[in-house]
């Protein structure tokens, strides 16, 4: 169980916001799922991190949609979340899996001092913050090899693999948020994912039981 910060006095009931599904996915954490979509609806939104169009399907369209690819990650597992920008999927993840360690990368400063703010609110102590681009050295050093590399909207595949796959282990995977179209960028991409040390490719659907347009995956191993 996560303990929530109070914010600031603001009297906001965000618990009341939370569709019947986030008590599902989130279970004894959905309190500090419900904190965090107020620091997007408010915090970040007046940052530019969040645009405000998307402020009335939060829940579904970022919070739901990233928690749920907990269901293709074992337990235990270490995570690198690349790109991380507002916290998506890296906080949504932490929440619903605390079993999980997740490292946040995040290359732009006020980024990365939002995910920190955050952080501390929520009392997520399996949450790490580390300012830099996935393909730094620096990164790379502090980060270690991880099991699992995570990614939401970032880059197009064959360059996505470039910067996720050198943070995984051998044995270990990259899962990257995709739409509809992820198969021809499979396609497009292949010899850059070979290139970045990929193996065979599988397009992943998780979230059925819980979200009405379900979350779709890339998840590619590395092999060598």
């Amino acid at each position: 169980m996560f303990h929530v910060k109070p914010q600031y006095g603001e009297d906001f009931d965000d618990l009341a916001t939370a569709p019947p599904a986030a008590a599902r996915v989130f279970g004894d954490n959905l309190a500090a799922a419900a904190a965090y979509y107020g620091s997007l609806a408010r915090d970040a939104s007046i940052r530019g991190f969040i645009g405000p169009k998307e402020v009335p399907r939060l829940w579904e369209r970022h919070i739901l949609n990233c928690a749920v690819i907990g269901e293709a990650i074992p337990q235990g597992a270490t995570v690198a979340d690349i790109g991380s920008g507002a916290g998506l999927p890296g906080i949504p993840l932490a929440i619903a899996r605390p079993d999980l360690h997740i490292t946040l990368i995040e290359p732009l400063l006020k980024r990365s001092n939002y995910l920190r703010e955050v952080v501390d609110l929520l009392g997520l102590d399996n949450v790490t913050v580390i300012r830099g681009r996935a393909e730094d050295a620096e990164v790379r050093v502090k980060l270690g090899l991880v099991d699992v590399v995570t990614s939401r909207a970032v880059a197009p595949l064959g360059k996505l693999a470039g910067w996720s796959l050198p943070l995984a282990r051998k044995g270990g995977k990259m899962l990257a948020m995709k739409g509809v179209s992820v198969a021809e960028e499979l396609t497009r991409d292949a010899k850059e994912i070979r290139k970045a040390g990929g193996g065979a490719a599988t397009i992943l659907t998780v979230g059925e039981q819980h979200l009405e347009e379900p979350t779709t995956l890339m998840s590619i191993p590395r092999v060598k």
